[in-house]
């Protein structure tokens, strides 16, 4: 796995998962290279997801959660029966994809009432 979590670091990624629902799910297929490349994307984007298996063997989600994490760089957050919780740290936007420039703070307001005695 990427990087080890602290017990205070894992339990609050815990509580951010909790309202999530799955946003991939592992069909019968199994672990195909389309499947980490949506993993992947999803990641990319929301940091923390939960990956819902089709497997009915526990090991073989373990298996899965282990390959996932070792593929992608993520971090095992929790498995619970067949609901996979993962995480990987948001990558820093890169200056050739076009990110938006800052905007330019804004002026403040005049108003005609400040100047009057």
């Amino acid at each position: 796995m990427a990087n080890q979590l602290t017990s205070g670091e894992r339990r609050a990624l815990k509580a951010r998962a909790h309202a999530l629902d799955p946003l991939v799910l592992i069909g019968a297929g199994g672990l195909t290279a389309a499947v980490l490349k949506e993993i992947d994307r999803s990641l990319n984007t929301h940091e923390l997801i939960k990956v819902r298996v089709a497997a009915e063997d526990r090991d073989a989600r373990s298996d899965t959660l282990r390959r996932v994490c070792e593929d992608l760089g993520a971090t095992a957050v929790q498995h619970i029966g067949k609901i996979l919780v993962i995480y990987r740290e948001r990558p820093e936007p890169d200056a050739k994809r076009g990110t938006r420039p800052a905007r330019k703070p804004r002026r403040p307001l005049k108003r005609s009432f400040q100047n009057r005695p």
